[in-house]
């Protein structure tokens, strides 16, 4: 598929989808949202892939929300359907893809933007990103899981000023919230997520999926965590890898789950 929006680049068992709509602040509209679920979609099923950083081009903005102009229009019923299809086709497939997302958060995450890198599975930032949920100051709410997500990183009190006040942080601000994982200069912002991706690699791939599905079921309704952690760690023992990890330690070296 030819991308008009992003960029997708492979290298040592790592994706990176780069957001390309710089004069837009790498804004996301609906064909954008569409790219990136075929690219995260394609990037699950390589058996070459084992890890995906997602980053916006530029160095001004990660992604600066959602392309208002799309939808400045809009009725109740497209409304609903845009933020289903932010929930289903991004938000929450990101979420719950059984390989580690890893948010490079280069500038303004705001918005759509912020909700994407939230639904991630870890993020870092650059000392000279914002990030914030203004939609209220549009008379509209976050629409693609932002109410959800944040409060669940950060607490419900702060999550409700941040989403009420429609205000940014700053990248130590995040840090020290828990909203971001790492706060690094923007020189050393892929660096350091690829360093993290290395680090990744070194482990199972399938216990690594297994731990995000278990980890996902603490926050779902009506899902017991703890059962689901049980079922994933025995499924986890008629594994190659299993096989591998347990004998390498056994026979003192390093295993090898390519």
């Amino acid at each position: 598929m030819n991308y008009n929006n992003i960029i997708l680049e492979s290298k040592n068992f790592i994706a990176t989808i780069i957001i390309n709509r710089p004069k837009k602040l790498n804004a996301l509209n609906i064909e954008t949202i569409s790219e990136i679920n075929h690219a995260l979609s394609t990037a699950e099923k390589d058996n070459n892939i084992r890890v995906v950083i997602i980053t916006g081009a530029g160095d001004k903005a990660f992604i600066a929300g959602a392309d208002i102009s799309e939808f400045a229009n809009f009725e109740k019923e497209k409304g609903y359907d845009l933020s289903l299809n932010g929930h289903q086709n991004l938000c929450d497939f990101i979420e719950n893809l059984s390989k580690p997302v890893v948010a490079a958060i280069n500038g303004f995450a705001l918005g759509g933007g912020l909700e994407l890198a939230m639904s991630c599975h870890m993020r870092l930032a650059s000392d000279n990103a914002k990030m914030g949920l203004p939609e209220v100051s549009l008379g509209v709410i976050p629409g693609y899981g932002g109410t959800q997500r944040l409060p669940q990183l950060i607490g419900k009190g702060k999550a409700m000023e941040l989403i009420m006040t429609g205000g940014m942080i700053d990248a130590n601000n995040a840090l020290s919230l828990g909203l971001v994982n790492h706060v690094v200069s923007k020189e050393e912002l892929m660096e350091t997520s690829i360093k993290i991706a290395m680090k990744i690699l070194k482990n199972s791939p399938m216990a690594i999926s297994s731990s995000i599905v278990a980890i996902n079921a603490n926050y779902k309704d009506g899902v017991n965590g703890y059962e689901v952690e049980r079922r994933e760690f025995s499924n986890c023992f008629q594994t190659r890898d299993f096989v591998e990890g347990t004998t390498a330690f056994l026979e003192k070296r390093k295993p090898n789950f390519n």
